[in-house]
């Protein structure tokens, strides 16, 4: 595995690569990786004839109350579960390369880009985007690959890839669990034992919410009202938001129609970590 630090760098070694004609997949991560991003790398690897992965914890999305310096970092450990997946190169810019001082463009999707986690963090999906943009145009791949729980990250950037006609297909990859129902994160390392013992929950909430809707006709209220109030109980959490929305425009749901898909989503605060989670429900 080629670790690369610049993006000319980059372009020049898939050059030599002679990835003309050859598929590659791109998996672009903040780091400290677990199996959620790794199940996205084994798909890479399954899938195309060059993979390349990044590590970049973009400064950008962070608001400025926000986590970017607490952010867990292990990039030794990372490289050697890069290496073990057989990933041919990994992308790890510097901030200050990457970002020079006068950088000032920023792109951003404005209507999915507002509800759910843009609600409390509204700079956050223009520094994804941007951030995107840069490393699609460093690494031009085939297939970008992204996990679940990031979901409205994923509707943001494939409205972004259609919008401005980027030549690359975009693979959802669902959700990686801990043994409990725990969505692997890596802010998960961050809880204290405590907070760990309630975070389940978040999950456990949510599959009930999609329990009820597909026992038949419910209120979306009743529903949405029914994740609350679980939530509410955490002794060591707080809500952030709880929301049922139309997978494809992360509009609010008013009635749930059959044949529809719709997406529960909630995040808490665990002290000051956010954690996020999500389901998809088919309507019946």
């Amino acid at each position: 595995m080629k670790v690369l630090k610049d993006s000319k760098a980059l372009r020049r070694a898939l050059a030599s690569a002679g990835n003309r004609g050859r598929r590659v997949g791109f998996v672009p991560t903040m780091g400290f990786l677990h199996q959620g991003h790794l199940s996205l790398v084994r798909r890479a690897r399954r899938e195309n004839d060059i993979v390349v992965a990044s590590i970049f914890v973009n400064p950008l999305q962070f608001g400025p109350k926000e986590d970017l310096d607490l952010y867990p970092r292990d990039f030794a450990h990372d490289k050697k579960l890069l290496e073990h997946e057989k990933t041919d190169f990994l992308f790890a810019p510097l901030a200050e390369e990457f970002y020079k001082a006068d950088f000032q463009t920023s792109l951003s999707v404005k209507k999915l880009s507002r509800p759910l986690c843009g609600l409390t963090r509204p700079t956050h999906f223009a520094g994804v985007c941007t951030v995107v943009l840069k490393l699609l145009n460093s690494v031009m791949p085939d297939t970008l690959y992204l996990g679940q729980k990031d979901y409205q990250q994923f509707c943001v950037i494939k409205q972004l890839v259609r919008d401005l006609d980027f030549p690359v297909k975009i693979t959802l990859m669902p959700i990686v669990r801990e043994a409990d129902g725990l969505a692997m994160s890596s802010r998960n390392v961050r809880l204290s034992l405590a907070q760990r013992q309630e975070a389940p929950l978040l999950y456990q909430s949510l599959k009930d919410a999609q329990r009820r809707v597909k026992q038949g006709p419910r209120a979306w209220a009743d529903i949405k009202q029914a994740i609350h109030s679980r939530l509410k109980g955490l002794r060591h959490g707080r809500i952030d938001y709880v929301e049922i929305v139309d997978a494809q425009t992360l509009e609010s749901v008013i009635e749930f129609k059959a044949g529809s898909r719709v997406l529960a989503a909630a995040a808490v605060f665990f002290g000051k970590t956010r954690l996020i989670d999500n389901v998809l429900i088919k309507v019946r």
